[in-house]
């Protein structure tokens, strides 16, 4: 994207519609860069949700009365704008959820657990996160299937050499983050996808840090299943979507059973309904799910390509910054292509946890810990990093701030 486009995203105007930007605690405006755990929500979704339950509440597909019609057709309208958003083929293959962890549960169960078996291969990369790291490791123990791990390069980027070795004919599935939590690493999930359909596996992919920032086409991806989650893209918390090619998730079982999932019951047997009711049982989010249409309006009114290149542009601002403080080490790649907004790093002689207080302090959000990827912190050598996350309402000034604030680290750690 060119600067003159860049320059043309009007973030103040971007921030007025996120009222919690202005809070301030003892006199200081919240600075927020957490979003790699959860953006802020801005008003035109707030508004769809509060209209939803002032207006339409019903519970759906259960009732011939004007609400539940109204409220039905809301649900499902918003499964279309989803598989449109994404490129799937239709509602059929956009299965809500509760986030992107439950996306990973729901294939790891429902196909896992009747598809794998001793001789069978899961391969996922050495940045997972524990969504997908431990719900893959517990499933290998249940069903003798091997679990291997794709490892990053001193760049810490995927070793792709080391991935074509590893994926073989008894490879089953191959699931992979898209863009790293804690690197921001973004990984070639389309050349992963091929590799695993070159040995007739399936592939997954943790979109939860890609979608909120940046164009995704599951078809181009070729991936037979993605998941991501509305509260890391500006919409609602409980929430996610898993996609998956219509063909398999007709083959698969439901793994939760109960109310509006069924097509007839008896006292022997049951039987399933359509995709993608099959794999929503119960009372869903339907809210939830207006709040999750809502926020792809608005992130396709500024336009998913300025997302990403706001976003890439302040990252690579921090990351500058961040590397021009002697005692400050960066985990990830260089800022390119293949690096996301984010910017995980430690400062020396300071617990990252220690780090982040500071920062809190200065009213000055950041994640710090493992991020959910402790064995990749084993790996780099360090129990616990800072995290400093951005999305399109953050700006340079704030990453100002995030740096003058590490001199009252160093003061008190001296």
């Amino acid at each position: 994207m060119s600067q003159q486009n860049l320059e043309s995203l009007d973030v103040g105007a971007i921030r007025d519609e996120f009222p919690i930007l202005e809070r301030e605690f003892d006199g200081q405006q919240v600075v927020y860069l957490d979003n790699a755990a959860t953006t802020q929500t801005p008003d035109p979704v707030v508004d769809a949700m509060s209209d939803y339950y002032r207006e339409s509440n019903a519970n759906i597909h259960r009732g011939i009365h004007h609400l539940s019609q109204e409220a039905s057709i809301m649900y499902e309208e918003a499964h279309d704008r989803v598989a449109e958003f994404i490129n799937a083929d239709g509602r059929e293959e956009v299965i809500f959820t509760k986030n992107t962890t439950e996306g990973e549960n729901l294939i790891a169960y429902a196909w896992g657990l009747n598809e794998l078996g001793p001789g069978d291969e899961i391969v996922l990369t050495e940045m997972e996160h524990h969504a997908s790291l431990v719900t893959w490791q517990q499933i290998g123990k249940r069903t003798g299937a091997d679990v291997k791990y794709i490892r990053i390069d001193e760049d810490q980027r995927l070793d792709m050499d080391h991935a074509r070795e590893l994926i073989t004919d008894d490879t089953a599935i191959v699931s992979a983050v898209h863009v790293s939590n804690t690197l921001g690493t973004v990984n070639p999930v389309s050349e992963l996808t091929d590799l695993a359909h070159e040995h007739d596996a399936l592939s997954f992919i943790d979109g939860a840090q890609a979608v909120p920032n940046r164009p995704v086409d599951v078809k181009a991806i070729d991936a037979d299943f993605y998941a991501f989650s509305g509260h890391k893209m500006a919409g609602p918390t409980g929430i996610g979507v898993l996609y998956g090619k219509q063909h398999l998730l007709e083959e698969m079982e439901p793994y939760l059973y109960g109310g509006g999932m069924i097509r007839k019951v008896t006292y022997e047997d049951s039987t399933w309904g359509d995709l993608p009711w099959k794999f929503e049982p119960g009372t869903p989010q339907i809210a939830e799910a207006v709040g999750l249409e809502a926020a792809i309006d608005w992130l396709e009114d500024i336009g998913m390509e300025r997302i990403q290149a706001h976003e890439e542009e302040i990252a690579r601002y921090a990351y500058e910054r961040l590397e021009s403080e002697e005692d400050v080490e960066i985990y990830g790649p260089e800022p390119g292509p293949d690096r996301g907004g984010l910017v995980s790093f430690n400062v020396e002689g300071v617990h990252a946890h220690d780090l982040a207080s500071i920062m809190n302090d200065h009213t000055i959000a950041v994640r710090a810990g493992d991020h959910c990827t402790q064995p990749l912190h084993d790996k780099l050598g360090v129990p616990a990093s800072t995290r400093a996350s951005f999305y399109v309402y953050n700006t340079r000034e704030e990453v100002d701030k995030l740096v003058a604030a590490l001199d009252d680290a160093r003061q008190l750690f001296a």
